[in-house]
């Protein structure tokens, strides 16, 4: 091998991915070892890498093109002797920064003793594109607005579980003079959603956007006494003066949009928007989701997770339900054509009081009928049941359906969602009323063999089920499902 041109080495060392492979591979020769050395381009490190400077500048020399750096302390355990030894402190983050000179990605998890002074290091990495901070609890908004200022190149930036960024100067001064295209900001404490609004110019060249606030335990699954008015219009008055055309990517979590409006007038503006993802967003109404499928009409992706809240129109009447009504599905219906993936799920929603949701099947159907879904999730959709499955039956583009805790589909409904034209992958969880005569229908359809290839069932009793299948969907030997791709049917435990 050491006769081979050095060119050919490396294009060989090109097609190996495995970090495991490539670290064996470099033992082999010396020139092995500097041609894999000079073009890895990837590393992750954590526990029990030597925090000594001198290992460090080792370790840059090692590999001098590293272009994407991680540094994960999830699990880490403190001290030598039962424990993983030193974090990578802030002096260590210096050796990177001032070494790796193509670092374009850099991302630190749990990096617990690293601060603002070594956060400001980076300025030395004018090449830095992506910069992804986890649980880094000794990062403050200082730390930040160094990296905004000194890598002027910064396009992605994630902040997940920063307790101690609590301004958001560095916000606005990326919005001023930044390029970023990503943010994405979840359980930080110090930061709201009207925060957020102070990107300003900003706005314009993002590409992706998620924030999520940081919540209490029961959040989600209680009922507050606030009282949310139905008919407001957050969207006929320009509040805020900017807008996110190219935004493609937004998810909203946890946060509550009254009586401040704050990211509920992003909605609105996002003529570019394809997936749309929000949860458990409190005070929004059907006239959200009306303005944002006027401006979205190259919407693919949509994920609604919703849970009761109370609602008025007027001041003598007030009712518990989800934010949306089945407005919300005409106006998407109607408007979103290229409609491809939709995703629902209703929590402490009881199956005895339908309206808490405010969809109905209705609603809902002409949402399927009106748009290509390819891959549907319904989660306690309550409203959902065999004439549903029916309607569902006759879908010309759907391929992938899971159900989880739908009570009211039943053994009927299997019957009618075997025949489903280009069905590929059905998924049930929990749905109580199908049982082992309706996995019988499956088997029993003739399209089942040649499209049904994916059949996922979570329930209790397995046994059952396995009495109940075809002989195709079992080995005759054993009973038991066959692993192979044709064998239509696979089967976990719950």
């Amino acid at each position: 091998m050491e006769d081979l041109p050095e060119a050919l080495m490396t294009e060989i060392l090109k097609k190996i991915n495995r970090t495991s492979d490539l670290n064996s591979l470099s033992l082999v020769s010396k020139q092995l070892y500097n041609i894999e050395g000079n073009q890895r381009g990837a590393i992750r490190l954590g526990s029990g890498l030597c925090t000594a400077t001198e290992s460090l500048t080792s370790l840059c020399a090692r590999f001098p093109n590293l272009r994407k750096v991680e540094i994960d302390y999830s699990g880490w355990i403190p001290g030598w002797i039962l424990g993983h030894g030193n974090q990578l402190d802030s002096k260590g983050l210096f050796v990177f920064s001032s070494h790796c000179s193509s670092l374009i990605d850099l991302t630190l998890s749990f990096c617990s003793y690293i601060d603002d002074s070594g956060l400001g290091c980076l300025a030395y990495c004018k090449t830095l594109v992506s910069l992804r901070l986890i649980s880094a609890p000794q990062i403050t908004s200082i730390g930040l607005f160094s990296v905004a200022v000194g890598c002027t190149s910064l396009s992605a930036l994630h902040l997940i579980d920063c307790e101690k960024i609590d301004s958001v100067d560095w916000l606005e001064y990326l919005g001023r003079n930044g390029s970023l295209e990503e943010l994405v900001v979840k359980n930080c404490a110090g930061i709201n959603h009207h925060d957020l609004l102070k990107f300003g110019s900003g706005w314009m060249k993002l590409q992706k956007f998620e924030f999520e606030r940081k919540r209490g335990r029961y959040d989600d699954a209680l009922i507050g006494d606030e009282v949310y008015d139905s008919s407001y219009d957050a969207h006929n008055m320009d509040i805020y003066d900017f807008c996110c055309e190219s935004l493609k990517d937004l998810r909203l979590a946890h946060i509550k949009t009254w009586p401040e409006i704050g990211l509920r007038v992003v909605l609105g503006k996002c003529k570019a928007l394809e997936n749309l993802c929000l949860e458990y967003v409190h005070a929004l109404n059907d006239n959200d989701m009306i303005a944002l499928s006027r401006s979205c009409s190259n919407l693919k992706s949509i994920s609604l997770l919703l849970t009761r809240q109370l609602y008025s129109s007027d001041v003598s009447y007030c009712e518990t339900r989800t934010s949306f009504t089945d407005k919300s599905l005409y106006a998407l219906a109607l408007n979103c054509r290229m409609l491809q993936i939709v995703e629902l799920k209703f929590t402490a929603c009881a199956p005895d009081w339908p309206s808490e949701i405010g969809f109905t099947q209705q609603g809902f159907l002409v949402l399927i009928q009106s748009c290509p879904i390819r891959v549907l999730v319904l989660n306690t959709a309550n409203f959902f049941d065999d004439d549903g499955m029916k309607a569902l039956s006759s879908s010309p583009h759907l391929e992938t359906l899971e159900l989880i805790v739908c009570e009211a589909v039943t053994d009927v409904g299997m019957r009618f969602i075997a025949h489903t034209p280009c069905l590929s992958n059905l998924t049930l969880r929990m749905c109580n009323r199908v049982t082992d005569v309706g996995v019988a229908e499956l088997g029993r359809a003739h399209k089942l063999e040649k499209s049904l290839w994916s059949l996922i069932i979570v329930m209790r009793s397995l046994c059952k089920l396995r009495r109940a299948l075809p002989s195709q969907f079992t080995t005759p030997w054993t009973g038991q499902p066959p692993f192979g791709r044709k064998s239509g049917l696979m089967m976990t435990g719950g």
